[in-house]
């Protein structure tokens, strides 16, 4: 019996090393992230790379309740974003570069596996995260700066659309035609092929995360709470799928981001920006395509398929019919202007994404099929 009982202990043992690497890296991140905080919002302040107040909508006409309510954040810095995907990189980089030789030096193997910084698993997903990152971050500068061909500053809907579509375009480019993959799956169906429209599904998923994190990237807190919920249920997706670098990598994005969020609940010291929304947005999506959860992905941040449903449905009645929904869109923005304190929103939308972060998480991993490698 004895015997039987060291066993099971052994082989255990591979198990709990995985999840104290993933908890680790997301540990790391977070105390990264916390140290690095007080530096980069030293040279948000200083530099005053605040926020503007929008005065008109998407149509072009004047704002009526946001910019009454909102008039007050006006200055508060952008950027905050940089702190998520800056720690993230700086991390899977010291993880492959540094942290060997810290084992050697300690003489501690646990130190080495920490390694995350796989082809396989995390290059695509770091590359959309990084690059859109900084294409975020020049696109929150024009805007503070008011530089640009777009009124107010920034870059224009159409140039931020196209560096968007060509982001998923090379990321579909390189799952079907590098990687081979074609398979969509269906939660306790199985996988199914479906050839040359895996290409515009994976831009679908890509436009649609990063253009819905943004959208719902409107209240302090609101967003960094929702993505932290979101990164952390595909923490536990990847662990079951086996995918351990994964992990880790959405481990280290969870944890940057409860640093993040430490900071930018109300009332927020600072935003998230396009930087962080965008960049964040987009590697979302390519982590679902990579565990193949592109029907998990909308129950895991539902909201994301209410708030940009919200806008649609605004612009759509606005264009035909000459008459709003709702008071403002998105729609976070319509419960303020009934009214609720910004605080209670937030709150709500969060217990809102627990619930359907944890449905989501459970049609992951039970109605997981086969996953590709």
């Amino acid at each position: 019996m004895l015997y039987d009982m060291n066993i099971a202990q052994i082989q255990t043992i591979p198990e709990v090393v995985d999840v104290m690497k993933i908890l680790t890296t997301g540990f790391l991140a977070f105390i990264l992230a916390f140290i690095l905080t007080p530096f980069w919002t030293y040279i948000l302040y200083k530099y005053k790379i605040g926020v503007k107040i929008k005065e008109n909508s998407v149509d072009g006409k004047k704002l009526t309740y946001i910019n009454e309510m909102h008039k007050h954040k006006s200055g508060t810095p952008i950027m905050g974003g940089v702190l998520v995907w800056f720690t993230v990189a700086i991390l899977a980089i010291l993880s492959h570069y540094a942290f060997p030789y810290v084992a050697k030096i300690f003489e501690t193997n646990f130190v080495a596996r920490l390694d995350f910084f796989s082809r396989p698993q995390v290059w695509l997903p770091l590359f959309a995260l990084v690059s859109a990152g900084i294409l975020g971050l020049c696109d929150d500068y024009m805007s503070v700066k008011g530089i640009g061909k777009n009124k107010g500053g920034g870059m224009r809907f159409l140039a931020r659309f196209g560096w968007l579509i060509v982001i998923s375009i090379l990321g579909a480019w390189w799952f079907y035609y590098k990687l081979g993959w074609d398979k969509i799956h269906i939660p306790a169906v199985g996988d199914f092929s479906i050839g040359l429209w895996y290409i515009p599904l994976f831009i679908f998923i890509i436009l649609f995360s990063a253009i819905s994190s943004n959208e719902t990237d409107g209240l302090d807190g609101l967003n960094g709470g929702v993505l932290l919920m979101a990164f952390g249920s595909f923490t536990l997706i990847s662990f079951f799928q086996n995918k351990m670098d994964l992990a880790s990598f959405c481990a280290a994005i969870s944890g940057a981001l409860l640093a993040f969020l430490w900071f930018n609940i109300y009332p927020a010291r600072f935003f998230m920006g396009d930087t962080g929304a965008m960049s964040l947005g987009i590697t979302l999506g390519v982590v679902a395509m990579l565990t193949n959860s592109a029907l998990v992905l909308p129950i895991i941040v539902f909201i994301y398929v209410i708030e940009s449903g919200s806008v649609v449905i605004q612009l759509t009645s606005k264009k035909f019919f000459k008459r709003k929904v709702f008071l403002a869109a998105p729609i976070h923005h319509h419960f303020e202007a009934l009214g609720w304190p910004e605080t209670k929103v937030t709150m709500r939308v969060w217990i809102f994404t627990i619930i359907t972060s944890l449905l989501g998480v459970i049609i992951g991993i039970l109605g997981a099929g086969k996953h590709f490698h």
